[in-house]
C-alpha cells in the first residue's frame, strides 16, 4: 500500500461550489484529491483509496457526516485517517458532536477563511505524521520514553513494545499533552481548552470518550493514564522519562 503522504484528500461536500473550491485550492498547494457529494460515497472511496485526509460536511443528503464519521472510526484498518469537519452552523452542540465522534478538527462555514481552512489542513496532516507537499519529513529522534511506550514527538508517532500503534491526529495531541506535563492532573475543562481548544466548561463527553480509546489502544501501556475521579486525567511519574 503506498504511504499515507501520497493518498488524495477525500472531499465530501453535497455543496458543488464549495467543493469545486476546495478541491481547486488543495491542489493549487500541491495536495491530490477525490471528491463526492454523499456519505455512502465517502465510505467507499474510504475503503478502496484509504485517504490522507477526510475534509466531511456534517449535512449530507443520506448519511449525517457524524454517522460516516463514526463508521471510520470504528474500522481497524480506517480508524486512523484524520477528519476535518465540515458545517454551515457554528453552534457549540455541532462541535461537541463532530468531537465526540472522533473528528480532528472543526471548520464552520459561515465564517470560512481558505487561508485558514489551508493551515488547518497542513496542521492536521503534521500531526498524523503525513506531512503536506513541500513539508519535510521531521527528525524522528526527538521523544520520550515510558518503559514500553516512546512518543517519538517530532514524527508524530508513537510505539508500544517497539509496535507502531495508529493514532488519530486528535489521539496523539491528547498523549503528547498528558506525557509532556507528567504527574500534573490535567482538569477535563484543561484538556477541552488545551486539545479541542473548546470552553473548559462545555458539558460533553469528549475527553473521556478520548481517553478509553486511546487506552484500548495503548494495551499494555494504558496503566500510564491515571484516571483522578472527580478532576481528570494524569500521566503517571512511576515510569522514567527518557528523552
Amino acid at each position: 500500500m503506498e504511504p499515507r503522504s501520497a493518498r488524495p484528500i477525500l472531499i465530501v461536500d453535497d455543496e458543488d461550489d464549495l467543493r469545486s473550491l476546495l478541491d481547486l485550492n488543495l491542489r493549487r498547494e500541491g495536495f491530490s484529491t477525490v471528491s463526492v457529494a454523499t456519505g455512502a460515497g465517502a465510505l467507499e472511496v474510504v475503503r478502496e483509496q484509504h485517504p490522507s485526509l477526510i475534509v466531511l460536511d456534517l449535512m449530507l443528503p443520506d448519511l449525517p457526516g457524524t454517522e460516516v464519521c463514526r463508521r471510520v472510526r470504528a474500522d481497524p484498518e480506517l480508524a486512523d485517517t484524520p477528519i476535518i469537519m465540515l458545517t454551515a452552523r457554528g453552534e457549540e452542540i455541532d462541535r461537541v458532536v463532530g468531537f465526540e465522534v472522533g473528528a480532528d478538527d472543526y471548520v464552520v462555514k459561515s465564517t470560512f477563511s481558505m487561508r485558514e481552512f489551508l493551515l488547518r489542513v497542513r496542521a492536521v496532516l503534521r500531526r498524523a505524521a503525513h506531512p503536506g507537499p513541500g513539508e519535510e519529513v521531521p527528525d524522528a529522534s526527538a521523544g520520550l520514553t515510558f518503559d514500553d511506550l516512546h512518543i517519538d514527538l517530532a514524527g508524530f508517532r508513537a510505539f508500544v513494545g517497539g509496535e507502531e500503534i495508529a493514532l488519530t491526529a486528535t489521539e496523539f495531541k491528547l498523549l503528547q499533552l498528558l506525557a509532556t506535563r507528567p504527574g500534573r492532573v490535567q482538569s477535563r475543562g484543561t484538556l477541552l481548552q488545551d486539545v479541542w481548544d473548546m470552553a473548559p466548561d462545555t458539558n460533553t463527553r469528549t475527553v473521556d470518550t478520548h481517553i478509553k480509546r486511546l487506552r484500548e489502544k495503548l494495551g499494555g501501556a494504558a496503566s500510564l493514564l491515571e484516571t483522578v475521579r472527580g478532576v481528570g486525567y494524569r500521566f503517571a511519574t512511576a515510569h522514567k522519562a527518557k528523552k
